[in-house]
């Protein structure tokens, strides 16, 4: 079974352009690395407790590293990295760059999974709903994060068995 890279629909075998946008057929290559999928709320929750925040650090480094290993091609962005961020940026921004880092890749990856046709509502608004107003409740925090690995999982699962 072929996908096309540029839209992600399925091609017949022989076909010499994609039905779904037009583009042009080009051999199937799988990923060099297959991306992790298991990440996991309770796994995070957990882990960090234990590593006093160091795995934290680690998976939200993977998520970003993830969205521009599937992306990046695509959409000619690039996330800057989370280490980068929370050490050197987000403490001389006084934490505005993290919000701004936040909705950004939570948006970039919603229009990841709308552009490989993954059926899962995910963007810029579930961080303002759930990681900002949800903060009242507690529990919107928590709600978000589950909804972003859940989102990169679906991405990356993707990635790994279309490219």
């Amino acid at each position: 079974m072929k996908f096309c890279s540029n839209c992600g629909a399925q091609i017949n075998e022989g076909a010499a352009v994609c039905v779904g946008c037009g583009a042009a057929v080009q051999s199937y290559q799988a990923p060099v690395g297959q991306l992790k999928t298991n990440k996991g709320l309770l796994k995070y929750i957990l882990l960090n407790l234990i590593t006093f925040g160091i795995y934290g650090l680690v998976v939200m480094s993977s998520v970003s590293n993830d969205i521009n290993i599937v992306a990046s091609r695509y959409d000619g962005k690039r996330t800057m990295h989370y280490c980068l961020l929370y050490f050197i940026i987000a403490p001389i921004t006084l934490g505005i760059a993290a919000i701004v880092w936040l909705h950004k890749i939570s948006n970039r990856i919603g229009n990841e999974l709308k552009r490989r046709n993954i059926d899962y509502k995910f963007s810029c608004a579930d961080f303002w709903l759930w990681n900002v107003l949800g903060s009242i409740i507690l529990i919107g925090p928590f709600v978000y994060t589950h909804k972003l690995f859940k989102a990169t999982n679906l991405m990356c699962a993707d990635y790994n068995v279309k490219g």
